[in-house]
């Protein structure tokens, strides 16, 4: 089972969720995200300022800041080689020359040196930094100034490119750490007043203008509002609210103003978690991710030792033996060997997946969840909240005659008040304002079962036939006869009457269905509802495997039965009942719009507009990423493997080394952010 670790703050902020992730403030996060290096298998984040005092990030810079180094060393590096070949030769010799070549190494080498010492003084000695430092440096001793600098300036070249990417890859992300405003405008005496979101109280008043955004969770006072929705669900139509519907931080007023009531706190706000999701995605690593990571600390050292082997074995195997010549074929071993485009371009890859997700309003909380969502093979699924819009009305009160139904509804809806269930807002909607005169006692909800109170010293149970088995109460009622979900009611141990309710479907319901099983994906329901309705609710959208009358722990126990069979599954759940089978799950699914906190926090990936439609989405992105992560493994292996061979040979230059390196890197950067121009 998976587990997350999850560590508050004194004012119950999330901090963490595993020991690899740290969460930061909103100004930091807006500057740690964009220049995310995963350089040679190691994890090298960098804050707004180092400890050396610099930001190695790219921070806010523009292009043509993170350029700059690089048009100064080819400006003299062409200079130098135009002096070399056509312009007066006779003064450029010598020191003259060295110095001049030094200088066009030294914008883009000295940063890679610095790294390279620095890792060193980490542990960190086999890096790719050390890889360019000693080819560059080698070629400087055996007089190839040329190919000394164009190593080192396509390198960077080639890291201002991989910034770039990452900045575009991250960038649907970045933009929801700009959704939630710091400053709001409250009701206060009569009077509008801006204050910081964080001091607003729950319970204040909210005052929104047309085009303002919404800085906590709410509900909408005004008698109709509507809001763009883009920063949680990904889909910026309009969403038209009404009078008492939850409103979240994040959404935008669109025409006139609004008041909200303030239900949530700053910290805990809906678009707060996701922000901190986001801000953590990057903390699991996928397997193939963890594979370059081990891959390279081995690599590297092989490949060092390597060309130290090609430089001096000839010494007694070749009979010509030159030392300068043997050396050069080192240098260009090391240059080609060089792992950028994997250590680049593979999290990149993953990167690119989550962000597209993102975009589509899919949270993965890692990349090891994208390789995962690729291989599903079931796709399991709760009802209410998930397939059906959770939003029920009462279709009939059937109440003992020789009762007051009046009174035993009014007691219900007290007792129900108690719950969170979808179902508890029927009957509020049915019987009215809540009497809280009614003094309840003893209140429990059992889970699969409903809730039972004591009123007066008698006992009130409100829930399933199961609940009514359970206190052993006796009662007529024959399911059959009844589709709808029934809520049966006992008072003082004896049976009192029954309401039932009904569920209306989500309109893509059944095109996410037909989605999955074209993907031979196996969708199977699982209810706590009565069977009869499950099976109904199944027939409509194209469900064989239905399965209804459940508890927490037979759900689990389907799960498990799946997972006997060594297929992958997926969960899908809105409910706190549903966090177990989450996390048993091998990716586990919460419904962000409807969705508790409890399954929002133990899944896996989170849905923000409880569309179901976004679950073969996610199987579509995930499946995509996975085939450009090894596309650019393929890519990056075969040319390496061939230059390598004909660099040992001495059939391949550093030029060619040069663009074999970088070439492949920047192929395999272009594919990897391939992902965020496409649609699922």
């Amino acid at each position: 089972m998976k587990q997350h670790k999850h560590i508050y703050d004194a004012q119950g902020r999330q901090l963490c969720c595993t020991q690899e992730e740290k969460i930061y403030t909103k100004a930091h996060a807006k500057e740690l995200l964009p220049g995310h290096h995963e350089r040679d298998g190691h994890n090298h984040e960098h804050e707004h300022n180092d400890d050396d005092g610099h930001d190695h990030s790219g921070g806010d810079q523009s292009a043509f800041q993170m350029f700059l180094p690089a048009i100064i060393s080819l400006l003299l590096l062409l200079t130098a080689i135009a002096f070399d070949n056509w312009i007066i030769q006779s003064w450029f010799t010598g020191w003259v020359r060295i110095v001049w070549y030094v200088a066009a190494y030294l914008p883009v080498g000295f940063p890679v040196m610095k790294e390279a010492v620095e890792g060193m003084g980490k542990g960190e000695i086999f890096s790719e930094f050390l890889l360019m430092s000693i080819a560059t440096i080698g070629a400087f001793a055996i007089r190839q100034y040329p190919e000394a600098v164009a190593v080192m300036l396509f390198y960077a070249v080639g890291e201002v490119f991989q910034t770039l990417a990452v900045k575009r890859a991250k960038s649907n992300i970045k933009a929801l750490l700009d959704q939630r405003p710091d400053e709001v405008t409250i009701i206060e005496n009569e009077q509008p007043k801006t204050i910081k979101a964080e001091e607003v109280n729950i319970g204040s008043l909210v005052q929104l203008k047309p085009g303002e955004k919404l800085g906590l969770d709410g509900e909408l006072i005004s008698d109709t509002a509507s809001f763009n929705t883009a920063a949680l669900t990904g889909e910026s139509k309009p969403d038209t609210k009404q009078k008492g519907d939850a409103v979240l931080a994040g959404m935008i007023n669109l025409n006139s103003v609004s008041l909200v009531k303030v239900t949530t706190a700053y910290t805990d706000s809906k678009l707060s978690k996701i922000l901190n999701l986001v801000q953590n995605a990057t903390a699991q690593k996928a397997p193939t991710e963890l594979f370059i990571r081990k891959f390279a600390k081995i690599y590297t050292p092989i490949v060092v030792l390597l060309a130290v082997l090609i430089c001096l074995v000839p010494m007694v195997l070749v009979k010509d033996y030159v030392f300068n010549d043997w050396l050069y074929r080192a240098l260009v071993f090391l240059v080609i060997s060089c792992p950028c485009a994997l250590v680049i371009s593979i999290p990149l890859g993953y990167f690119g997946g989550i962000g597209a997700a993102s975009r589509n309003g899919i949270l993965f909380k890692g990349s090891n969840f994208l390789d995962i969502m690729a291989g599903i093979k079931n796709v399991v699924m709760d009802k209410t909240g998930t397939l059906t819009k959770g939003v029920f009305k009462v279709q009939e009160v059937n109440i003992d005659p020789i009762l007051n139904k009046d009174e035993i509804m009014q007691m219900v809806n007290v007792l129900e008040s108690k719950s969170t269930h979808p179902v508890a807002t029927a009957i509020h909607e049915y019987v009215g304002e809540i009497n809280y005169g009614i003094a309840l006692t003893n209140v429990e909800e059992i889970a699969g079962h409903g809730l039972k109170a004591n009123i007066n010293g008698k006992q009130l149970l409100a829930g399933n036939l199961k609940l009514l088995d359970k206190f052993k109460i006796e009662h007529q009622i024959d399911q059959s006869e009844i589709v709808n979900t029934l809520i049966a009611i006992a008072y003082d141990g004896k049976f009192a009457g029954y309401i039932t309710i009904a569920d209306e479907l989500k309109e893509d319901a059944g095109d996410a269905i037909q989605q999955l099983k074209s993907m031979n994906v196996m969708p199977t329901m699982l209810s706590g509802d009565k069977s009869t309705v499950v099976k109904m609710v199944a027939g409509k959208i194209g469900i064989e495997n239905a399965f209804g009358d459940l508890l927490p722990e037979d759900k689990v126990n389907k799960v498990k039965e799946i997972k006997a069979r060594n297929e992958s599954v997926a969960f899908v759940g809105d409910g706190v009942n549903d966090a177990p089978v989450v996390a048993l799950s091998d990716a586990g699914i919460a419904m962000g719009g409807l969705g508790s906190d409890a399954t929002i926090e133990t899944a896996d990936i989170v849905i923000q507009d409880d569309a179901p439609s976004k679950i073969p989405i996610a199987i579509r992105i995930g499946k995509k990423t996975k085939q450009i992560v090894w596309q650019n493994i393929t890519l990056a292996f075969t040319v390496k493997a061939v230059v390598l061979i004909l660099g040992a040979g001495g059939l391949a230059t550093m030029w060619e080394a040069v663009f074999a390196d970088v070439g492949v890197a920047l192929l395999a950067i272009l594919n990897a952010i391939r992902i965020q121009r496409m649609k699922f």
